[in-house]
C-alpha cells in the first residue's frame, strides 16, 4: 500500500457518516475531513453542549446527536433518531471511548470500559443495521487499540465482579472485543462491510487524562516518553479515514500506521493477536453481547 492521506478520500457528496465521540481527538478530526469532502456528518457526543461547541470547528453540513455509550437507552433514543431523521447511513464510525478508568458501571451496571467501548457500540451497530442495509457498500468502522494485544475476554467474569479490577487489563478486554466484534460481523453480514482500525500512538484528550485520573506518577512519565513516539491526531485518524472511504479498504481487515511497530505511520494492514483472530471466541462474544444487551441483530 503507497502512503495514503487525506488527499486520496474520494468524493464524499451525498453520503451521510454517523461519528461517535466527535466532540474531540479523532472523532472529531474524523468529522471535520469527511464534512470537508461533502459528507454529511452526524457528530455523536455524550455532551451535546461540547458537540455544539466541536460543531462550531467543523466546515460543511454536520449536526449533534445526543448519544452516551454508557447508557443503552441513550443509545436506543440516538439509533431511533438518526433511523427516523436520515433514514439511511453510509458509515458508522465506532471512534469514542474511555481508556484506563478507575471502577466504576455504566448505568446498566456494566463495567464502565467494557459497557462503553464494547458494549455501547455493538448495541448502536445492531440498532443502525437496518439504516445501514439501506446504502449499498455500507460500512461500519470500530476503532480499536495496540491495547488489545494484552487483551483477554473473560467469558465468565466480563464485568470484573468476581475478581479485582485492572484498569490496563479492561481497557485491553475492551479493545479486544473492538477486533472480534468488527470481524464477526463482517462474516455474518452479507451487505455490510466492517472493519477494525486504530490510531497508533496517537496523543489525545484520552491519553493526556489518563494518569489525571490515576494521580499516577508511573503513567505521567510514561505519557512523556509515550509523546516521544506518538504522532497528530491528523496522522491518527488516518487509518478509520481509510477504513471508511477506500474503496481498497476489505472487511475483515484491521488497519493501522505502518511503522514503529504499529505506532505511527500510514494506514496499513496492521498485525492482529492470535486473540484477536479467534473465530470461536468472537461467535462466543457475539452471544454473551446479545445476552447483556438484550438486542437481537437483524442479520439475514
Amino acid at each position: 500500500m503507497s502512503r495514503w492521506t487525506e488527499a486520496d478520500i474520494p468524493d464524499q457528496t451525498g453520503r451521510t457518516v454517523l461519528v461517535t465521540g466527535a466532540n474531540s481527538g479523532l472523532g472529531l478530526r474524523t468529522a471535520q475531513v469527511l464534512a470537508a469532502r461533502g459528507a454529511h456528518v452526524i457528530m455523536g457526543c455524550r455532551s451535546v453542549q461540547r458537540g455544539q461547541t466541536a460543531r462550531r470547528a467543523v466546515t460543511g453540513s454536520a449536526e449533534v446527536l445526543e448519544l452516551d455509550l454508557a447508557d443503552l437507552s441513550s443509545v436506543r433514543t440516538a439509533a431511533e433518531t438518526v433511523s427516523a431523521k436520515v433514514g439511511a447511513l453510509d458509515v458508522l464510525i465506532n471512534n469514542a471511548g474511555i481508556m484506563a478508568v478507575p471502577n466504576g458501571r455504566t448505568v446498566d451496571g456494566f463495567e464502565r470500559q467494557f459497557g462503553t467501548n464494547h458494549l455501547g457500540h455493538a448495541a448502536l451497530t445492531w440498532l443502525l443495521l437496518p439504516a445501514l442495509r439501506q446504502r449499498p457498500g455500507a460500512r461500519v468502522v470500530t476503532v480499536a487499540s495496540l491495547a488489545h494485544q494484552y487483551g483477554r475476554i473473560d467469558f465468565d467474569d466480563p464485568n470484573w465482579e468476581r475478581r479485582p479490577y485492572s484498569y490496563r487489563g479492561s481497557y485491553g478486554q475492551s479493545k479486544l472485543a473492538n477486533i472480534l466484534f468488527a470481524r464477526e460481523l463482517d462474516r455474518r453480514s452479507s451487505d455490510v462491510t466492517s472493519i477494525a482500525a486504530h490510531p497508533g500512538v496517537t496523543v489525545t484528550d484520552l491519553t493526556n487524562n489518563m494518569a489525571s485520573a490515576h494521580n499516577s506518577l508511573f503513567l505521567r512519565i510514561g505519557g512523556k516518553i509515550s509523546h516521544l513516539f506518538s504522532q497528530s491526531v491528523e496522522m491518527g485518524a488516518l487509518p478509520q479515514l481509510y477504513a471508511a472511504t477506500s474503496p481498497d479498504a476489505r472487511g475483515g481487515q484491521y488497519y493501522g500506521p505502518d511503522s514503529f511497530n504499529g505506532m505511527r505511520g500510514y494506514p496499513a494492514v496492521s498485525r492482529m493477536t492470535a486473540a484477536a483472530r479467534d473465530d470461536l471466541a468472537a461467535n462466543r462474544l457475539w452471544e454473551l453481547t446479545i445476552k447483556l444487551t438484550g438486542i437481537t441483530p437483524d442479520l439475514p
